[in-house]
C-alpha cells in the first residue's frame, strides 16, 4: 500500500486507453496492490474517485468514494467505496446535466461537462464478482468522469464551452455556491 504520484494532463499514460485485466487475475497480489494504492492515493489527495492510469497503472480499474464532507467537493452526496475492474457504463436515458468538474490530474482547473443523469455501471468488484447497478443523479457524473480516464479522456477534452473554465480559487469565490445549489436540487430529485 502506497500513496503514488498522480500523473498530470499531457502524460502519455493518461492519453492512452487502459488495458483490460483478466478477471482471473483480480485476486492476484499485483492487482490487489494496485487497488490498495488507488485507495491510499485518492484518500491522501481528497479525491472522490481515481482511475488506475492516473497513478501510472495502464489497466482498467477505477474507484469512487465520497464519505463525510470532502474538502474538495463538499457538495457531493455520499458514495460508498466502490472498486470497479473492467468497468462499462451504459446510459439509461438521454437526460443530461451540466457538471462543473475538477480533476486530480488537472490541477487548479474546473470546467463544465455534460453528463448523463441515469447510467448503468457494470464490471468486477475487488473480489472478482461481476457487478451491475444503476447510478442516478449527480453521482452518475463521478462514474462517467472516472471511466473517461480509462479511455484516455480528461474532463477538459469534454468541455464544449471554454468560457466555463476557471481556477479552483475563482470557482470557490464566484461559482461554488450556485453550483452547490444545483447539486442539492439534483440530490433532492434523485437521492444521489
Amino acid at each position: 500500500m502506497a500513496v503514488r504520484e498522480i500523473l498530470e494532463i499531457g502524460h502519455p499514460v493518461l492519453a492512452a486507453r487502459a488495458g483490460e485485466i483478466d478477471p482471473g487475475d483480480i485476486a492476484s497480489a499485483r492487482v490487489q496492490g494496485y487497488i490498495d494504492d488507488l485507495i491510499d492515493t485518492m484518500h491522501a489527495a481528497n479525491g472522490s474517485g481515481i482511475a488506475a492510469n492516473q497513478i501510472g497503472i495502464p489497466h482498467r480499474i477505477f474507484i469512487a468514494e465520497v464519505k463525510g464532507r470532502n474538502p474538495r467537493y463538499p457538495y457531493k452526496p455520499p458514495i460508498p467505496l466502490t472498486v470497479l475492474v473492467n468497468p462499462v457504463i451504459t446510459p439509461l436515458s438521454e437526460e443530461t446535466f451540466e457538471n462543473n468538474e475538477g480533476c486530480l490530474s488537472v490541477p487548479d482547473l474546473r470546467g463544465t461537462v455534460t453528463r448523463h443523469l441515469e447510467i448503468e455501471v457494470s464490471g468486477y468488484d475487488r473480489g472478482g464478482a461481476a457487478r451491475r447497478f444503476p447510478v442516478r443523479g449527480y453521482s452518475a457524473g463521478t462514474y462517467q468522469h472516472e471511466l473517461d480516464h480509462l479511455d484516455g479522456v480528461l474532463f477538459p477534452h469534454r468541455v464544449s464551452d471554454p468560457t466555463t473554465f476557471s481556477s479552483w480559487k475563482v470557482f470557490k469565490e464566484f461559482k461554488e455556491e450556485a453550483f452547490a445549489a444545483e447539486v442539492k436540487q439534483l440530490v433532492a430529485r434523485w437521492g444521489a
